[in-house]
């Protein structure tokens, strides 16, 4: 129920689904409550309170503690219900996790997203979904409340798979938009000129729109968290040399973002371009 679960669950509300809430900090909890979900006591008890339930939280050992942990929702699941993990995790392990599940009569859906706090406050997030299709059939019209592109990628994992693809894509577009800035920046010319320009030509991007004013403006307030963008590309490159494969701009990014977390792990990921001088 943070940056990305509170508006995902209000949009929820929004649609006229019923919703009832848990987060470890029950404050968090507190934006959609006032929106009208209910608020459960424990993960057991919002395991009883409907046929599917969200996760949204940060890796994969979290995900396994809200579902295997002492007090986790398997204490409360029942045949039929719907597992959806929207977190960013290890395939392999979401793999395992539904395997678990698929023996107590449970279904898992692995359903990453895309598209930071703002696609998730505007309900116009990437949904990219992994597991049983006919899972996903029932699950649709509760994605179709968060995002507004449903993709059904395949069997478990999947989902995982393709999110992975995307952060590598993100985060080489990231160092791009800056050290692209960072050059502007350095030879004196006017940033937000610059940013117009070639915001309008073959160097524009999503990243470039939304995160170069961002850096223009010294502003490192979060839409997504470097720390996260790290953990991302740490599961991508786990993936890589599962496959035993070696990408050059990946084992980079990694690193760049493993250094920038140190400092800057709670900033948005438009941060990257401080750990490469912005502020000298």
């Amino acid at each position: 129920m943070g940056i990305m679960g509170s508006p995902m669950s209000q949009n929820l509300l929004k649609a006229g689904h019923e919703v009832t809430v848990w987060n470890r900090t029950a404050s968090r909890c507190e934006a959609a409550v006032a929106a009208g979900a209910a608020l459960a006591d424990g993960l057991p008890e919002l395991a009883r309170s409907g046929d599917v339930i969200f996760i949204c939280v940060s890796d994969t050992p979290d995900v396994e503690q809200v579902i295997f942990g002492a007090a986790g929702l398997a204490k409360g699941l029942s045949e039929g219900q719907i597992v959806v993990d929207m977190s960013t995790i290890s395939p392999e392990a979401t793999e395992e996790f539904a395997g678990e599940l698929s023996r107590k009569g449970v279904s898992m859906l692995d359903a990453p997203v895309s598209g930071g706090e703002a696609g998730a406050i505007n309900a116009a997030l990437a949904i990219m979904c992994g597991g049983e299709e006919k899972a996903f059939t029932h699950v649709q019209p509760a994605f179709e409340a968060m995002g507004k592109n449903i993709v059904y990628c395949g069997a478990s994992g999947n989902g995982q798979r393709v999110k992975a693809v995307n952060q590598v894509i993100c985060a080489l577009n990231i160092l791009a938009v800056s050290e692209g800035m960072l050059l502007a920046k350095r030879s004196g010319l006017d940033l937000e000129v610059v940013h117009r320009v070639v915001s309008s030509g073959a160097a524009g991007s999503w990243m470039l729109s939304n995160l170069g004013p961002k850096m223009i403006q010294d502003d490192w307030a979060p839409g997504f968290m470097v720390k996260l963008q790290a953990k991302d590309l740490r599961i991508a490159l786990s993936s890589i040399e599962t496959l035993g494969e070696q990408f050059e701009g990946t084992q980079l990014t990694t690193r760049l973002f493993n250094q920038a977390q140190s400092a800057y792990g709670d900033d948005g990921t438009q941060a990257l371009v401080r750990l490469l001088g912005w502020e000298d």
